[in-house]
């Protein structure tokens, strides 16, 4: 594969990889600590007959991606904690409606106003069901700058795939860290782009509800031809509301199924020393990289330790923790929030003896703190 070397920050490298995946639109409004992803592709999209729009609000961002993707589109946000809260209900439509597109949450502190300029990790539940109502939720985490940029790129290709909003976390230190990644050339990232299924038969017989019971709707872009109605209602095949009890039940199943019955095709995870560890460390996010660190140290002294990366946090690579912890006797979790993943391994593993390190008040946890709560244990 054909590689490039950039300096950027990790906040840049996802707007660049949203022009790089074929994004056309994108519809924001500017929160801390993720404003620099709209300041970035708003010089970029221009450039490739692309636009570029600053709502009045999140929620009005989100509804100009959804327009925007309804088009046929590849469309993009970018937000941090509050804006994903303002965000909710309108993810919800897209989740109904089966419209992709790509949501990139540069985390801080909260809840509310929060941090607003420090980092957090604290929207990982909010992210599994961000908006009310049955559906499972596709959710990326990036752990380096490389994956600001791949990890964004990823989602783009997984929206159009299950045709649903795709969440990609990134945190204010990873977002604003300056440095230098080895990225793939856009002429690879082209190569790779995997765009939406379309209907090409007879308008009279073009149903774009009517699929599988694990797959995705078939959404035509909007003004080709082809008729159909949008709406956050339960619906039938054409999209227009019913309250018919099996077309609901096989609706709302659906939408769960077609990302449950293909998790495969999502799971992606890092195993940093894993081969003959003793203690495994959980970790993602910016967090990870101070993880390693860690490890680095405990090896030195005879400490055999290693990391656990999730890179989909959700779906959760669930198989591969209690796979872990069925061997490995001691695990700690190290998140920047009191636990949101934690829980997720505890459930994982059918354990409640899993441990965990958390900071919640904005600053980052050093390798030292790591090393310092391994040796308790």
């Amino acid at each position: 594969m054909e590689m490039r070397e950039v300096i950027s920050t990790g906040n840049e490298l996802a707007a660049l990889a949203g022009v790089d995946a074929g994004c056309k639109f994108f519809g924001g409004y500017p929160l801390t600590p993720s404003s620099e992803i709209m300041h970035v592709i708003s010089d970029l999209l221009p450039k490739i007959g692309g636009t570029c729009i600053q709502m009045e609000d999140e929620i009005g961002a989100i509804c100009a991606v959804i327009g925007a993707g309804m088009a046929g589109e590849r469309t993009m946000t970018g937000t941090s904690g509050p804006g994903m809260s303002l965000k909710a209900e309108n993810l919800g439509l897209a989740q109904m409606a089966e419209v992709p597109l790509v949501c990139v949450n540069v985390m801080r502190g909260g809840p509310s106003t929060g941090l607003p300029t420090r980092v957090s990790q604290g929207d990982i539940l909010q992210s599994k069901n961000p908006s009310h109502g049955d559906y499972k939720s596709i959710t990326l985490c990036a752990g380096s700058l490389e994956e600001c940029y791949t990890e964004t790129v990823r989602a783009f290709n997984l929206a159009d795939r299950f045709m649903q909003p795709v969440i990609v976390l990134l945190d204010e230190t990873i977002g604003h860290m300056h440095g230098k990644a080895m990225l793939p050339t856009a002429e690879e990232v082209k190569k790779g782009i995997v765009p939406r299924k379309k209907f090409d038969g007879p308008a009279e017989e073009y149903f774009p509800y009517e699929c599988g019971p694990t797959e995705p709707a078939v959404l035509n872009p909007m003004f080709e031809g082809y008729r159909y109605h949008f709406t956050g209602l339960h619906h039938d095949k054409n999209g227009f509301p019913t309250e018919e009890i099996e077309t609901c039940r096989k609706l709302i199943q659906r939408l769960e199924d077609k990302v449950a019955m293909h998790e495969d095709e999502l799971e992606s995870y890092e195993e940093f020393m894993m081969d003959d560890a003793e203690i495994m460390i959980v970790a993602y996010g910016s967090v990870s990289l101070a993880a390693k660190e860690s490890i680095r140290h405990l090896r030195k002294e005879g400490i055999k330790a290693g990391l656990f990366r999730p890179i989909t946090i959700w779906p959760s690579p669930a198989k591969k923790i209690k796979e872990h912890t069925d061997k490995i006797e001691k695990v700690l979790v190290v998140e920047l929030n009191i636990g949101q993943f934690h829980a997720e391994v505890e459930r994982a593993s059918s354990r409640l003896d899993i441990d965990g390190l958390f900071k919640v008040n904005g600053r980052a946890i050093s390798p030292h703190e790591i090393v310092s709560k391994v040796k308790e244990l």
